[in-house]
């Protein structure tokens, strides 16, 4: 199939087969056609209020860290931002792993709401792409916005000599939830093949974030490894280890439901 490596500024024409595929996965998918609608306006307020609430305690709670800032606190904070990505990505594919593996479109609230983004991305991978800001980050703007308050209400309750002690702890979380803030966002470029700015690609080749390449791994049917998708870097040890397996294994054992089953089965629709 003809794609990106075949030179910049090219544009491949399809043949019948590869044009056969686009009807089969891509926006022409009938699952995705129909996934696609389910987003309601009610989402898109949401999103906006979390978008906005968000960065707006992004700003308030990284203006107080650099107040507080000392050059001793140097080497634990550089700590706290390692370990921050790693737990984040490590918390990205749990969340991936579950909303991808388990539920239902048709589950009440959560299911168009939350699960229909994830079933709709492996039918129309590119679908993501099309989205703007808003659409992209509003979920995890959500998700952050507890430890974000929580961090906001510190700063004003907490004396200076409490805040000192805590500072080292308090980057940690902030490096935490900037790297979960961004995940779909970093998630996005993992699919974005033109027009990227350099320095996202700098970030992925180097593996800062995660690669477009890296991803590829996870978009192979039926979809069941490499779910980490903030830097990528606990994919390897994880798949090596048979993690979600294992994990896979005890719930269907536990409660006897098939892994995936319902993103088969909006893969299935073909009318």
């Amino acid at each position: 199939m003809a794609g990106p490596e075949d030179g910049p500024g090219q544009q491949p024409e399809l043949d019948e087969d590869e044009a056969a595929y686009c009807r089969r996965w891509g926006a022409q998918h009938a699952g995705a056609r129909e996934l696609a609608a389910l987003y309601s306006p009610g989402k898109r307020f949401q999103e906006w209020c979390c978008v906005v609430l968000c960065f707006s305690l992004i700003a308030h709670n990284l203006t107080h860290l650099l107040l507080l800032a000392r050059w001793e606190h140097t080497p634990l904070v550089m700590l706290g931002v390692v370990a921050g990505a790693l737990i984040a990505d490590f918390l990205s594919g749990l969340v991936h792993w579950g909303a991808d593996t388990w539920g239902s479109v048709e589950l009440p609230i959560v299911g168009k709401a939350f699960i229909r983004p994830f079933r709709e991305h492996h039918i129309d991978p590119t679908a993501i792409t099309r989205h703007d800001f808003i659409e992209t980050n509003g979920d995890n703007c959500l998700v952050t916005l507890l430890p974000l308050l929580n961090m906001a209400y510190k700063f004003h309750t907490q004396s200076p000599e409490a805040l000192e002690q805590l500072y080292p702890w308090e980057c940690f979380i902030f490096c935490l939830i900037i790297f979960g803030t961004f995940t779909n966002q970093i998630h996005k470029w993992s699919h974005t093949y033109f027009g990227l700015p350099r320095w996202v690609i700098l970030l992925q080749d180097w593996h800062i974030i995660l690669p477009r390449k890296h991803h590829r791994i996870h978009h192979v049917s039926p979809h069941e490894t490499y779910f980490c998708i903030t830097t990528g870097w606990l994919n390897y040890p994880l798949e090596k280890m048979g993690f979600w397996r294992r994990l896979e294994d005890i719930i269907q054992g536990l409660t006897g439901e098939k892994p995936r089953a319902d993103d088969m089965k909006w893969a299935q629709k073909i009318k």
